[in-house]
């Protein structure tokens, strides 16, 4: 048995594949990813993995199927299975149950939720635990698609505050201008409506703006 652990994982999504590869690389186990059950049993009767890890709803066969296949096979029954779904409730516990998978993970997860789980298997199974990876492969940086959480932006500096401009000194006062004097404004021209001698007051608005708002009385009618 080769001292590093294999691992089929099964599932459609290719994000998912692409992540626990990346995961697990960092712990030294090898992942063979497979996008659906038909190809993954082919190759797992032949490779004969450490441990399968397969998502429940899938196109073709879906996960009870693929569990069963491998429990129900001579060379393979003793391969801890995995099933993964994104409903877990009693139905799903009893038909995962009825095919004798060995853990159910509900979906969405933290891939050191999975790891932590498949480590534990290879150890009950008798299969070599591996150590930790080097610290090259440590180095590896794991995509966090499960948390959307990004860095935080570094603060952005702010230019010093220039000097305040110099006040300009205010223009001389203008000297009085000589001459006669300019003529008087026109006497205010009555509104209509409004005696002679009686204008309306500064600011008032004007006959037909009262009267759209109700406010002006039609002279020598008493309404409005």
């Amino acid at each position: 048995m080769s001292t590093i652990p294999t691992v089929y994982f099964i599932d459609d999504s290719a994000t998912m594949r692409e992540v626990i590869k990346i995961a697990f690389r960092r712990e030294n186990i090898n992942v063979v990813a497979c996008h659906d059950a038909a190809t993954a049993l082919v190759e797992i009767e032949t490779a004969k993995p450490d441990i399968v890890i397969t998502d429940v709803i899938m196109p073709d066969k879906d996960g009870y199927d693929v569990c069963q296949h491998i429990k129900s096979h001579p060379a393979l029954a003793k391969t801890p299975v995995i099933l993964m779904s994104g409903v877990v409730n009693r139905a799903v516990a009893e038909k995962a149950f009825a095919v004798k998978a060995d853990e159910l993970l509900r979906k969405p997860f933290q891939p050191q939720d999975l790891i932590a789980r498949v480590k534990n298997l290879l150890k009950t199974n008798g299969a070599p635990v591996p150590t930790p990876a080097a610290a090259a492969n440590a180095a590896v940086a794991l995509s966090s698609i499960f948390s959307a959480a990004t860095a935080p932006m570094p603060p952005r500096s702010v230019p010093a505050a220039s000097a305040p401009a110099r006040a300009l000194p205010a223009a001389p006062a203008a000297a009085p201008a000589s001459g006669p004097a300019p003529p008087a404004a026109p006497a205010p021209v009555p509104a209509p409506g409004v005696p002679a001698g009686h204008a309306l007051p500064s600011g008032s608005p004007g006959p037909f703006a009262r009267a759209v708002h109700g406010a002006y009385r039609l002279p020598g009618t008493g309404r409005s």
